[in-house]
């Protein structure tokens, strides 16, 4: 996996499922399904639907937050317990400290490596030069997420250390999100 897409449906320059629709046509596999606004029932509805749009290309849904919504993959905040029973565990880290604190999980999101357009003025940011140093950090696979809106970016984050790059406003916010993917997964893939 070399790009991770974040859902934000408030962000979504059209209707959240044809916004990801679009995205898993340009390519995106791995999705981390966010929504933690929504009622259980209707996230872990979403969540379904997302996963009969990936799991036979093949492809993952993972859930932000420990509940897996029946799903086997998680990705969690730098505080939360790991959950028993899934098979693939994400972390968000932001420092040393939290990174230094992996054990069992798989990858991890570090962030914010750009100014954040999702989240103005959370930071500092980064940079690729301090992604690399905290992705130099650890043996899990890093992604650089946090203001990364062009392919120069992407190209810059993997440049310096990362394994790839996680993304939420420029693929929901996109006027062409399987475009903009796809640019994303060449970008990452080079």
């Amino acid at each position: 996996m070399r790009l991770l897409i974040l859902t934000d449906r408030n962000q979504a320059s059209r209707p959240l499922r044809e916004v990801l629709s679009a995205a898993v046509e340009g390519g995106a596999r791995w999705i981390v399904l966010r929504e933690k606004d929504l009622p259980r029932a209707s996230r872990a509805a979403l969540a379904d639907w997302l996963r009969g749009l990936l799991v036979p290309l093949p492809g993952n849904v993972i859930v932000a937050g420990p509940d897996p919504l029946g799903g086997n993959a998680v990705h969690l905040s730098a505080t939360d317990p790991v959950p028993s029973g899934v098979r693939l565990v994400g972390r968000s880290c932001h420092n040393a400290r939290d990174l230094d604190r992996l054990s069992t999980e798989d990858y991890a999101t570090v962030s914010p490596v750009f100014p954040s357009a999702s989240k103005p003025g959370y930071g500092p940011a980064l940079g690729p030069s301090g992604l690399g140093a905290l992705a130099a950090r650890t043996t899990k696979g890093v992604y650089g997420l946090g203001g990364v809106e062009s392919t120069a970016q992407a190209r810059d984050c993997v440049a310096h250390g990362a394994a790839g790059v996680a993304v939420m406003g420029a693929v929901m916010r996109a006027s062409d999100p399987a475009a903009t993917v796809a640019a994303l997964l060449s970008a990452v893939s080079s």
